[in-house]
């Protein structure tokens, strides 16, 4: 059996500061680009959980695509798992980890698709092999074979129309609460929570 007791990191002493915050959505921004300036690896990729009595309870990692003043843009397949789950409920989690600055921000939020017309703009705007990906895959679903997918993609890439598909777009996350954690050492971390109520942003603590 592996005893991983001994894997404690070396943190920094970094705090997080509650006058920082004024709107958590402008201080995530100013946390990413931190991450992006450390050149942390795909420092917008994030955990995307879900539940819905038809699904049942699901995590996966999904890549940010675009930060709006109301919240949190992906993109996926609109047959998906993940998407027949927030059909089910708009409630959703993320969670964003940069291991490597000793931080993590945890969000709970309803998501809502956005416009055909976005979604389009962005479909138009990926590679083509990417494009060819998307409308090749019926995600979630069973797959016989490997080779069944990689000859569906070449037939759809021999066609020549890559048109984004009418199951495919984007979702858009709006918060109403986040928590901002920064490691410390001897497990004295910084939990600096912001909540939504009544229209109103408030901030609390808690112990970690």
């Amino acid at each position: 059996m592996s005893d991983y007791k001994s894997l404690r990191p070396n943190l920094l002493d970094t705090r997080i500061s509650e006058k920082e915050i004024s709107h958590p959505i402008d201080f995530f921004k100013s946390w990413l680009e931190d991450a992006i300036e450390k050149k942390i690896l795909q420092p917008n990729s994030m955990c995307l959980s879900t539940y819905s009595e038809q699904v049942g309870l699901s995590s996966r990692i999904v890549l940010l695509k675009e930060i709006k003043k109301g919240g949190f843009i992906f993109f996926t397949n609109y047959q998906s798992e993940k998407s027949r789950s927030i059909d089910g409920s708009e409630d959703v989690a993320l969670n964003f980890l940069w291991i490597e600055l000793n931080r993590q921000v945890r969000i709970k939020g309803k998501a809502f698709k956005i416009s055909r017309e976005k979604s389009v703009e962005y479909f138009n705007s990926r590679p083509e092999d990417s494009r060819i990906a998307a409308i090749a895959s019926c995600q979630s679903e069973k797959l016989k074979s490997r080779e069944d997918l990689e000859l569906k993609f070449q037939e759809i890439k021999n066609l020549g129309d890559y048109s984004c598909p009418e199951h495919w777009g984007g979702f858009e996350v709006r918060p109403y609460f986040f928590e901002f954690w920064q490691g410390h050492q001897n497990r004295l971390h910084d939990r600096v929570c912001v909540e939504l109520k009544n229209g109103t942003w408030e901030k609390f603590r808690k112990y970690p």
